[in-house]
């Protein structure tokens, strides 16, 4: 199973079963590690935060830009990028939320912004100049983008 669809699998899983992000931080099914803040930045990040908070950005290539910023409570974030020129924004305030980015291809845009309660959001991008994102106010809201393909743009808002 290659990457994308392994991660299309996962996130529909978590969708569907309303995993939240601290069962996935209580039984490990998240790899946690040390930050070292010194020296060469590593690729990939995985950064454990008080109260639960987890995030982590993986990055192949050039150019790419991520953020993952949380205030509240068993947090979850998730960013993956593959090609050069990406960017992606995560922004989880409240609890229980899981948010979940990759790209791959050449200058992608992404942004998931969550607010309230156990809210779980998941963007997919394949190709060139695609633009998504997902804005979640409220308590249990869930979103998926799937974007496959050049230029696309989609954006979803929820519980406004």
């Amino acid at each position: 199973m290659n990457r994308p669809t392994l991660l299309i699998a996962t996130l529909l899983t978590a969708l569907a079963t309303q995993a939240n992000a601290a069962d996935l931080l209580d039984n490990a099914d998240l790899m946690d590690g040390p930050v070292n803040l010194s020296g060469e930045f590593p690729a990939e990040w995985v950064v454990s935060l008080p109260d639960g908070q987890q995030a982590r950005i993986d990055q192949e290539g050039d150019g790419n830009r991520a953020i993952i910023e949380q205030r509240g409570q068993g947090l979850l974030g998730n960013i993956v990028q593959l090609g050069s020129d990406h960017e992606a924004f995560i922004l989880q305030q409240g609890s229980d939320h899981l948010a979940i980015i990759e790209q791959q291809g050449y200058g992608n845009h992404a942004a998931i912004i969550q607010a309230g309660r156990g809210n779980q959001a998941g963007i997919v991008q394949q190709g060139t100049g695609n633009d998504a994102s997902i804005e979640q106010n409220g308590d249990q809201l869930s979103s998926a983008i799937i974007q496959r393909g050049d230029g696309q743009s989609l954006h979803v808002i929820q519980g406004y």
